[in-house]
């Protein structure tokens, strides 16, 4: 009985599922027509039939799956992102394989990328002060037209690195980093500026986005005073980052390497009652910076001497000394930039022009800037040039390295500076090429005379015989040495009446290393002593014959 049942149970079910499968179901579409942004995306439609079913498209970017069925299923219309600017249409198209059925039709629409320039952020403040290696934010640019980046002429504070759109997606909007580095701003007013990015393209942008950077002021300085100067010291050590600082708690007097004016010295060396407790001198050794002399240097107005000595990594660097050390102009007399990284001079140091003493040793210069003359440095006693090599290389003709300072692209000893006639002129451990010129047919030189040598007990009759030329008359040291000169040592050098206070043989004399053209450097009448020099200087102290009696 219950095996009965189960077959009568079975039949009906089989009864009602045939007649489920043939139930009549017309042929459509849940939609007509189908609008996409130019992102693209899918979109899903329904397919009604109790036939089987084709579906086909006439655009490339138009997807559709599955493209054949039988009876009612979904499809998905999958749609690309658009390429282009201007909107576009395609069509789908879905057939049965009743000859009775009309196929069914679905417009596809999709806009165009319009043009347009956006950011991740359009707004941007920044601190006035942070370390170099932080002094920089990013920008995310999203465009689909390449551009370049417009700062304001006047903003020489902020600057962008390179950046390169890659537009490989038509006009579909891609992403780019920008970085962009920020300066100091010292001053105690806010800093602003609008960025521009600028289409290369002449086209109608649809958004076009602006970046507004402001950055915070600084705490004023109170300038021509002790507080102002204290307040400068420690600004200029925070900027250059040096190894050690002092103790702000502490009275600037017990800062080390500061020098400030005493009460007794009031009238004397240019020193005013105003200029009483503010700093005289200030020494800056062992720091960390890639960047000019800083802003703050412009309040020690009251300073003569001023040294920075020691930057780490300068032979990498390529700067100059900026502009604040221009406003020093008036009592500033003695100067030193030295291991600083610096590889040429600005006009702006022409302003220093009761300078006395500069030492711009142990940097990158490739030849003797141009500002160095006279005519800029009226008063300028002391110059001193030595170790401007970037790399020591012994072999000149053997190097592939191109930046090697050492005065290298001098066509030879600097005749100008020769003829400045300064007190000290040190050029040594550079790399010098050629002779010393012997300036005979020189007009700028006179020849020493006999009223000289009456004049002068100590100086001896061969100068005036020979017509030895009146060569750095007054220069009472004179260095050379360890470059890569060669030739004969002229006479007015050789019978120079300072040269044995010049210590020639190890500051003069010795030359090192290899030519450019690879030959040897050396003088080929370097004396092996100065045995000559003293018969003629008679009323001068031969320390080597003494020695020897």
């Amino acid at each position: 009985m219950k095996q009965t049942k189960y077959i009568v149970l079975a039949v009906a079910l089989m009864l009602g599922a045939c007649t489920n499968t043939t139930e009549k179901v017309d042929f459509s579409v849940d939609v007509n027509t189908i609008e996409m942004e130019a992102v693209g995306g899918v979109h899903t439609i329904r397919v009604e039939s109790s036939d089987a079913w084709t579906a086909t498209t006439d655009a490339p970017w138009i997807t559709i799956s599955p493209t054949n069925g039988k009876g009612t299923a979904d499809c998905q219309i999958l749609i690309d992102s658009a390429l282009v600017a201007e909107p576009r249409s395609g069509e789908i198209r879905i057939q049965t394989m009743n000859i009775n059925d009309d196929p069914r039709r679905i417009t596809v629409s999709q806009e165009g990328y319009p043009y347009m320039l956006t950011l991740s952020e359009s707004d941007v403040e920044l601190e006035c002060y942070d370390e170099y290696d932080d002094r920089h934010f990013e920008i995310t640019v999203k465009s689909n037209v390449d551009f370049d980046v417009k700062i304001p002429d006047n903003v020489a504070w902020l600057t962008n690195k390179s950046y390169k759109l890659d537009l490989n997606r038509g006009l579909r909007p891609r992403e780019v980093n920008i970085r962009f580095d920020w300066g100091i701003n010292s001053r105690d007013t806010i800093r602003l500026a609008d960025v521009q990015f600028i289409p290369k393209q002449n086209v109608n942008m649809s958004r076009q986005d602006v970046l507004k950077v402001r950055q915070l002021a600084a705490e004023p300085i109170k300038e021509n005073t002790r507080e102002g100067d204290s307040v400068a010291l420690l600004a200029i050590y925070r900027t250059l980052r040096a190894m050690t600082a002092w103790d702000s708690a502490q009275s600037m007097d017990n800062w080390s390497g500061i020098e400030l004016w005493e009460e007794d010295e009031v009238g004397k060396n240019g020193c005013t009652a105003d200029m009483v407790g503010r700093v005289k001198s200030a020494s800056f050794l062992v720091f960390f910076t890639k960047e000019s002399l800083p802003y703050e240097v412009r309040f020690l107005t009251a300073a003569r001497e001023l040294s920075f000595f020691g930057n780490a990594n300068s032979f990498l660097l390529s700067l100059d000394e900026g502009e604040s050390i221009s406003y020093l102009s008036e009592n500033l007399k003695r100067l030193t930039i030295g291991a600083y990284g610096l590889s040429e001079l600005s006009e702006n140091i022409a302003k220093l022009k009761n300078l006395e003493y500069l030492n711009i040793g142990s940097n990158n210069f490739q030849k003797v800037p141009e500002v160095l003359t006279k005519e800029n440095f009226p008063k300028l006693r002391t110059l001193i040039m030595n170790a401007e090599q970037r790399h020591a290389v012994y072999d000149l003709s053997n190097t592939t390295k191109k930046e090697l300072g050492g005065l290298l692209d001098e066509p030879g000893l600097p005749i100008d500076l020769i003829k400045w006639d300064l007190d000290t002129l040190v050029m040594s451990v550079n790399y010098l090429h050629g002779n010393v010129p012997d300036f005979k047919d020189d007009p700028d030189f006179e020849v020493y005379t006999q009223a000289d040598i009456d004049a002068v007990d100590t100086l001896p009759q061969i100068l005036v015989d020979r017509q030895i030329k009146k060569v750095m008359p007054n220069t009472k040291l004179f260095a050379i040495n360890l470059n890569r000169l060669s030739g004969e040592l002229p006479e007015w050098l050789l019978f120079h009446p300072a040269l044995d206070l010049w210590v020639p043989f190890s500051l003069v004399f010795p030359q090192e290393g290899r030519c450019k053209d690879g030959s040897y450097p050396g003088f080929s009448n370097a004396p092996a002593n100065l045995n000559y020099y003293y018969e003629h200087y008679t009323k001068k102290k031969n320390v080597v014959f003494e020695e020897e009696e």
